[in-house]
């Protein structure tokens, strides 16, 4: 096994995993932040209408689909407004 773990194609299969975790990890936080702002925006902007929408939203995992509702939440006159930005997709 000590020998397994000194070849080189391990270490670089090790290295690859540590990679790939570490953009997940990213990616994962990069989706947490949108939802928490699209949160965060709908509650001051709308109150609870506006948080009502947050079960659909929380659905999504597309980080440019998220990005957009998150400028939406600036732009859009009600929930229903907002709502036609992520059902267009």
């Amino acid at each position: 096994m000590a020998v397994l773990r000194e070849s080189p194609w391990y270490q670089q299969i090790l290295q690859e995993g540590r990679l790939e975790g570490r953009l997940e990890g990213r990616e994962e936080g990069r989706l947490e932040g949108l939802i928490s702002g699209i949160s965060l925006g709908l509650e001051l902007k709308f109150w609870n209408d506006g948080l009502a929408l947050m079960p659909e939203i929380l659905g999504i995992e597309n980080v440019e689909l998220l990005e957009e509702i998150l400028a939406g939440v600036k732009t859009a006159n009600s929930p229903d407004e907002l709502r036609q930005v992520y059902q267009k997709n």
